[in-house]
């Protein structure tokens, strides 16, 4: 509701009187819709400055460091809560009682198996093709198999889209893997919990049983509820502005993964441990850090500091923990988690990295445990995409379900030729 308006004016003159609405937290907004018809639009390349929908999902606070999954700190959820308590309450909005819980843990597990058909589809990548093709390719074909429950306008079958996508994106994403290493796909198992039936399906073979480890259970699970939303950032924006068309959910999902694939935005904890492998050992250390410094040298300390959080990421103090416990249990020797343990300290203690508050950030840590756990790089952003389909999927959702739904269609500020005569092509 506007409580407050304001006035544009342009060379004194006023052009329109535009509602300021307030949300339950954040800045207040500016409602231009109606500015289109005073002659003028806005201009705000990379949408840094504009509220694009009303959503009740996440809120974020960077300069205070917050981020909440419908008003639940992530920390505690992280800490508390697993990864499937996190899909119910980003999806449904409230927290399940143990019932609710039980009967959502039972639906997802039950819906991990892919179609047999599917596995014919990886035959076609080459083997050294990136996972993340493959599972971009793979989650919008789903839509081949689910031809009845394609009606975004039925509450019920968006909810399931959303169930299905929530159980088969592990199984998918451990089947690029598999197919990339030449290894057999490994079927889901129902008696496990959903990270560790994702660790199963990864590093599972025919010839041994893998038992899983609870500490790495716990881990993964983390780093799926540490990256399960994040507001409207440029692969939600993708699949809400996909879904703006109609278009069904496998496809809007498809469209976040290709837009999370950019090293821009997925591709952070990849470039982490490409960081470390570029500096290789403990005793290169001073020398980056030193680079990192000087201003004229273009090398970078990726994994450090945050685009949107000003003083920490929330998400990296839980990480930490976790990284240390993982760490600790595995007791391995590798030289570029003993580079990564040195910059940490650093980033810690370096006047010059708290006075810019270049902290660790959540990218940095889990960049670590995966390769911990012994996750290939490639493999990274397709754990991403995973852990973050089920905020996509309830993004979309709400989308759909709110009232008077536009297909998105942003302007420009037109800057080419105008008016040219064409010539024909004899006359060239």
């Amino acid at each position: 509701m506007a409580e407050s308006k304001a006035t544009l004016s342009i060379d004194g003159k006023d052009i329109a009187e535009l509602p300021v609405l307030k949300g339950t937290a954040g800045n207040p907004v500016i409602d231009i819709r109606t500015l289109g018809g005073a002659g003028y639009f806005t201009y705000d390349p990379g949408f840094l400055a504009t509220a694009s929908c009303e959503s009740s999902i996440t809120y974020i606070d960077g300069g205070k460091g917050i981020l909440q999954h419908r008003g639940y700190a992530i920390d505690a959820l992280a800490k508390d809560a697993d990864y499937l308590e996190v899909c119910y309450i980003l999806l449904y909005g409230e927290l399940p009682n143990k019932e609710q819980y039980e009967e959502f843990k039972d639906i997802i597990t039950n819906h991990t198996m892919v179609h047999e058909k599917i596995a014919h589809f990886f035959q076609g990548f080459l083997p050294d093709a990136h996972p993340m093709a493959m599972v971009c390719a793979v989650v919008g074909a789903l839509s081949s198999f689910y031809h009845s429950d394609l009606d975004i306008n039925d509450p019920n079958q968006r909810i399931r889209s959303a169930h299905r996508l929530i159980a088969k994106m592990p199984t998918i994403a451990a089947m690029a893997y598999k197919y990339s290493i030449g290894q057999p796909f490994v079927y889901p198992r129902n008696d496990l919990s959903y990270a560790e039936n994702f660790l199963h399906m990864m590093f599972s073979v025919p010839a041994e049983e893998y038992t899983v480890s609870p500490t790495l259970a716990r881990a993964m699970d983390r780093i799926f509820t540490l990256h399960a939303d994040h507001e409207q950032n440029a692969s939600t924006s993708t699949v809400r502005l996909a879904g703006s068309s109609g278009a069904n959910p496998y496809a809007c999902i498809a469209a976040g993964v290709a837009s999370l694939w950019g090293p821009a935005h997925g591709g952070a904890n990849e470039a982490c441990l490409n960081m470390l492998e570029k500096i290789g050992d403990v005793s290169r250390v001073d020398e980056f850090v030193a680079k990192a410094k000087d201003k004229n040298d273009p090398f970078r300390l990726m994994g450090f500091g945050h685009r949107v959080y000003k003083n920490f990421d929330p998400r990296a103090t839980v990480m930490r923990e976790t990284c240390h416990e993982v760490l600790t249990e595995l007791g391995i020797q590798d030289p570029l988690l003993d580079v990564a343990m040195a910059l940490e300290k650093v980033a810690l203690e370096d006047p010059y990295f708290i006075e810019k508050k270049l902290y660790p950030n959540v990218d940095f840590y889990s960049g670590i445990i995966l390769k911990a756990i012994g996750i290939p790089t490639n493999m990274f952003t397709v754990i991403f995409a995973m852990s973050r389909t089920v905020g996509w999927i309830s993004h979309w959702h709400e989308m759909l379900g709110q009232p008077g739904q536009k297909i998105g269609r942003p302007r420009q500020n037109y800057v080419g030729e105008i008016d040219r005569e064409f010539q024909p092509l004899d006359k060239r």
